[in-house]
């Protein structure tokens, strides 16, 4: 959620701001409904000085055996009014929340205006693979490897599923071991959530309400509204872990990372270069996450983006970096990098990780602060994340990789010692 302090100071520059990832924004009704709502606070407040004021004098009056009609009636008056001007502020309170709960996040400064067209390739590692052999594709791979069984996950969840086995089941397991490993000894602390979160999660990850439907609910008791929700992502989940707190300074950065599936609804047609794993309902992830002073929160993200580099790197995949444009962000994100996998068979590369920093938009929405040593004040936080990374799109990758012409697939040497097997032959 943005300050409206920010906009009340600046607007134009908030505006422009903003434009970059929206196409129309106006503040007119936001502020006129802001001066309001000063108007009533000041009139209340004046009010309820008076009516302590008289409320004093009233007893004295009747002591001293003298008429207190008239202060009686104003009290009266004055009450009724402090009741009305509540109502009127309610409402009006109301109207502001809704319009700064539906703006996004403010871009950086760097941050390109537009969207994909505008995205910008920061970083390229190793090379394409090249094939002296006609090479197959990961649907091909994994079925005739035993790896996947596509029919029979649309059988048990429908389109969007599938279901890994045998050796595709251990391959999948090495991966998010390689990647619980590596945050552990990088000194993030790991943590299992709930995989149901009430709605406030939603909210304060930046997600509701705009984004509401994009999840899948579980009905409340009474069946007339959802109340629960399964986690798109672990960040919606870790951004709430501080969530109402007041952190110290000294506690600071605090990481994490989580593993959960991921739960998805993925509205919209497929492509049919997009069968298989590459998008789907239900996938694995570890999510890396941090809190972060303001002034620290630009190191976080370096950090970040070159942890889940190097996790694609060890697995021997050529991937490249990629600054996004304003419109291409996420709506609660100042700035994001995706690393984006070659996927040989489609002839393109695929987003395996978005590593982003929310700034305080998404503490204001928790009220996640942490107190300042040097003044004593509590300030919002600046919150961060990157997938770290998602298993979907580097199984297909890692198979189309390192297949060979014999029909097998060569084990990435950083998960053998957790599959215990070097290559998987048909």
């Amino acid at each position: 959620m943005l300050d409206i302090n920010l906009i009340r100071k600046d607007p134009e520059r908030i505006k422009t701001a903003l434009l970059k990832k929206v196409e129309n924004i106006d503040f007119t009704n936001l502020l006129d409904w802001d001066r309001k709502k000063r108007e009533i606070i000041h009139e209340v407040e004046t009010l309820k000085a008076r009516r302590n004021e008289v409320s004093a004098l009233i007893p004295k009056l009747k002591k001293e055996g003298l008429d207190a009609l008239k202060e009686l009636t104003e009290m009266k008056n004055v009450s009724d009014r402090i009741k009305n001007l509540d109502a009127e502020l309610s409402v009006i309170s109301d109207k502001i929340q809704a319009y700064l709960d539906a703006l996004p996040n403010i871009p950086a400064d760097d941050v390109l205006p537009g969207g994909k067209e505008n995205n910008k390739v920061v970083r390229e590692c190793g090379k394409k693979p090249e094939f002296s052999f006609t090479p197959k594709d990961h649907v091909q791979l994994a079925t005739s490897l035993g790896l996947i069984d596509y029919d029979r996950g649309v059988k048990m969840g429908g389109n969007g599923f599938w279901l890994y086995k045998g050796k595709g089941a251990i391959l999948e397991w090495a991966l998010l071991n390689y990647f619980i490993e590596t945050h552990l000894a990088d000194g993030y602390e790991f943590v299992l959530p709930p995989h149901l979160l009430i709605n406030q999660c939603g909210y304060t990850a930046g997600q509701f309400p705009k984004f509401v439907d994009d999840v899948f609910h579980i009905e409340g008791d009474n069946k007339s509204e959802s109340t629960h929700f399964l986690l798109p992502t672990a960040e919606t989940a870790l951004i709430n872990f501080h969530r109402d707190e007041i952190l110290k300074e000294e506690e600071l950065p605090k990481k994490y990372f989580a593993y959960t599936p991921c739960y998805r609804k993925e509205a919209g047609s497929y492509r049919a270069s997009e069968r298989g794993m590459i998008r789907g309902h239900q996938f694995n992830k570890i999510e890396m996450f941090q809190f972060t002073t303001p002034e620290n929160s630009d190191n976080a993200l370096d950090e970040l983006i070159g942890k889940a580099e190097k996790l694609v790197e060890g697995l021997g995949i050529h991937f490249r970096t990629s600054k996004l444009a304003a419109q291409d962000c996420s709506a609660s994100m100042a700035k994001t990098f995706d690393i984006e996998l070659w996927i040989p068979s489609m002839n393109e590369y695929k987003e395996a990780s978005s590593c982003s920093n929310a700034i305080d938009f998404q503490a204001r929405r928790g009220n996640i602060r942490f107190k300042r040593n040097s003044t004593g004040k509590n300030e919002f936080i600046h919150s961060l994340n990157a997938s770290g990374l998602a298993t979907s799109r580097l199984f297909p990758a890692i198979l189309e990789t390192h297949q060979q012409s014999d029909g097998s697939v060569v084990v990435p040497a950083v998960l053998r010692k957790f599959t215990n097997f070097d290559i998987i032959k048909p």
